[in-house]
């Protein structure tokens, strides 16, 4: 059996954990809790990630209209979180709490007064906790204690799950003790080939808060394929998606975040403890730069790639990084940026070494901002003589023969574990994965798992893990419900990975049926998830132009049905409208019914006539739309194989629709017997 020496401080520091802290607790709680009442620990409540440790004690902590939260006098910070927490429970179930403070030099909530009614923040050490851990008492009041205020906010997330599963009426009592297995938990988001709206990426902070992951990487730049564009670099689609003031012609046209807006992200995702890395993808996948600027281009490996043999190269991107890093307001603000370094040609020994010194300038760049340098693994693709700054740089570990792991941490990086043949998503591009294989991660995968090679669990070369949507095929119609409908049940699962580790006590089958009824996050539903299973979840006898609806959207899969008295509907006409999507009457083009989202229009093979009376139902999934008109299916829209490249490529379009239900549209026509279901009918 290996023993792994770095592992050691962490083991002991679980076992000082148990040998000291656990006891503690129990005993803190006096009279609230008798330890001999205590149950095991297979009847912990249920919360994504999975808890470490729960022992329960009989009886309810209720949830009242009176409750309130205490935090320590002059501690802002806790004071933030509980209001935070505060707004949450209003959001989830209607009970807002009033903060107060209390004197912290008294070291029990038996000293605060109230014996119920109270949930009482602390600060208190603890080093077996590290710097995210956390120790919740649910007795006649709940104390929610962790060495920092990172602890005490993951433990409102699970406080908020819990209660989730009783309808917040209460919670059980008991004691929890939590705390990661990996210090960097997260998720790269792929926004250079499809625009990602800030407003989606503020709502998946929210989740990944919820579900306890930390980290967000926001990929700014890329461009797609050129054999699905004719073979033609300049007519190839690329995008960079930040603002620049430096060069304002780089930023794309077709969807961009400000400055201004991209700061207040990370600002609002450090505030629910996500650090937010902002990657400038170079010197390949650059193919933005280089239209922006085509000298740079390089003429031997391709206009994705940048010339690294240009001075004129170096003075650009130094440009660049500077507009974002320098000055006394930067507009990446967190401690960690991107360089990229991804998939560079290796055609020669020369461009080898002019790569590796490229990296170790950027590195070297970031670092002289205060920052701390991120790049993907390619170094053992890029093997050479010239050296490269490895102390304190974090390497993206995502495919061994670019970056052999073991070799990589010989060399000094710390790695995130993001292995391309575990927990690579590319939406409908028929390799990786369409949905990750979230079975065999639940029981066989950590971030100890680094492709084929394993390191020992908590090994501290390893930051921690994260999984990918890469959107490669930029046109293929996906859409960000696509995305998110791949994306949100694999954060679930692998949030336990990171989290939880190893071992979860749940087998995947009770793990799989017990996560659906686990919200997004608190006020979020971006899946459009309404209802019980198979049930009908809107009837309404008749909708009126511009009425407002109950719902914003039926998610996947789901059937909508109708009945229309057609009218002369001007080509635009909307049915009805989302956030997201609009569904017509009369499509802008060709007068049929039809839908838009995500700048895709989609138009069935049917046009209402004035004067028709027709039953019309629409059923969508997450592959097809299908149009029924008076009980015959007449047009099926589904995933569409396309050929480009002279046949030798293939791309699969897809023409998928949440419904849109949010508002009804400016119609001439009579709507009846409107029927909105959970299901495909």
């Amino acid at each position: 059996m290996k023993t792994n020496l770095k592992a050691v401080p962490v083991l002991a520091a679980i076992i000082l954990f148990f040998a000291v802290s656990v006891p503690y607790a129990f005993s803190h709680q006096g009279e609230d809790m008798d330890v001999n009442e205590c149950k095991n620990a297979d009847e912990k409540p249920f919360v994504i990630p999975e808890l470490k440790k729960w022992e329960r004690a009989e009886g309810r902590f209720e949830i009242t209209g009176k409750l309130r939260i205490s935090v320590p006098e002059a501690n802002e910070e806790l004071k933030r979180i509980a209001e935070a927490f505060s707004t949450d429970l209003e959001t989830m179930f209607g009970t807002s709490p009033r903060v107060m403070f209390y004197d912290p030099s008294r070291q029990s909530a038996n000293d605060i007064g109230g014996k119920g009614n109270e949930i009482m923040f602390r600060l208190e050490d603890n080093p077996a906790l590290g710097d995210e851990g956390y120790i919740v008492r649910i007795g006649n009041r709940i104390e929610v204690c962790a060495p920092g205020p990172k602890g005490i906010f993951w433990a409102t997330r699970t406080l908020l799950q819990i209660a989730d599963g009783n309808g917040g009426k209460s919670l059980p009592k008991g004691i929890i003790a939590d705390w990661p297995d990996y210090a960097l938990r997260g998720f790269m988001m792929d926004c250079g080939r499809k625009y990602i709206p800030m407003d989606y990426l503020r709502k998946l902070v929210r989740i990944m808060a919820y579900y306890k992951m930390n980290t967000l990487q926001v990929h700014l730049n890329d461009n797609g394929f050129k054999q699905y564009f004719g073979n033609d670099w300049d007519k190839t689609y690329a995008a960079f998606r930040l603002e620049s003031g430096t060069f304002p012609g780089l930023t794309a046209r077709d969807g961009h975040y400000t400055k201004e807006e991209f700061i207040d992200f990370q600002k609002e995702a450090a505030g629910m403890y996500v650090e937010i890395i902002p990657e400038i993808d170079v010197p390949a996948h650059s193919l933005a730069l280089t239209r922006y600027r085509p000298e740079i281009g390089s003429k031997d490996y391709g206009m994705d790639h940048l010339d690294l043999f240009n001075p004129a190269t170096y003075s650009f991107l130094d440009s660049l990084f500077a507009e974002y890093l320098g000055g006394d307001e930067p507009v990446f603000i967190g401690p960690k940026v991107h360089i990229g370094t991804d998939e560079y040609s290796n055609k020669d020994r020369q461009v080898v070494e002019k790569f590796r010194a490229f990296t170790d300038h950027y590195i070297r760049l970031v670092e002289s901002y205060g920052k701390q340098a991120v790049i993907w693994g390619a170094l053992t693709h890029a093997d050479g003589e010239t050296p490269v700054k490895s102390e304190n740089v974090l390497m993206n570990a995502w495919y061994n023969g670019y970056a052999d792991p073991e070799e990589m941490v010989r060399q000094g990086y710390k790695l995130i574990s993001i292995p391309d043949g575990y927990v690579y998503i590319v939406p409908a591009a028929g390799y990786y994965y369409d949905f990750l294989n979230e079975k065999f991660l639940y029981d066989s995968w950590t971030p100890a798992h680094v492709g084929e090679t394993v390191f020992e669990e908590r090994d501290t070369s390893i930051a921690g893990g994260m999984f990918a949507v890469w959107n490669d095929h930029a046109g293929n119609g996906i859409s960000v419900k696509d995305i998110h409908y791949r994306l949100f049940p694999a954060m679930q699962t692998l949030s336990v990975k990171m989290w939880t580790g190893e071992n979860p006590s749940l087998g995947y089958e009770r793990f799989d049926d017990a996560r659906k009824t686990v919200r997004e996050a608190p006020g979020v539903n971006f899946s459009g998830r309404v209802g019980t299973d198979s049930s009908v979840v809107l009837s309404m006898d008749r909708i009126r132009p511009g009425q407002r609806m109950p719902y914003d959207e039926i998610g996947y899969d789901y059937t909508v049905r109708f009945t229309v008295e057609g009218a002369d509907e001007v080509p635009g006409t909307e049915l009805f409208r989302s956030d997201d999507a609009v569904f017509y009457l009369s499509d802008p083009v060709s007068g049929m019914l039809g839908f838009a989202r995500d700048g895709y229009l989609n138009v069935f093979r049917y046009r209402i006539s004035e004067g028709e009376k027709a039953e019309i139902a629409i059923t969508g999934d997450c592959r097809s739309t299908t149009l029924t008109v008076n009980g015959k299916v007449i047009d099926r829209l589904e995933i569409e194989k396309r050929w480009y490249n002279e046949g030798e490529s293939v791309m699969y379009y897809v023409p998928t629709l949440v419904f849109p239900l949010k508002q009804a549209g400016k119609f001439s026509s009579r709507i009846t017997d409107l029927k909105v279901y959970n299901y495909k009918r």
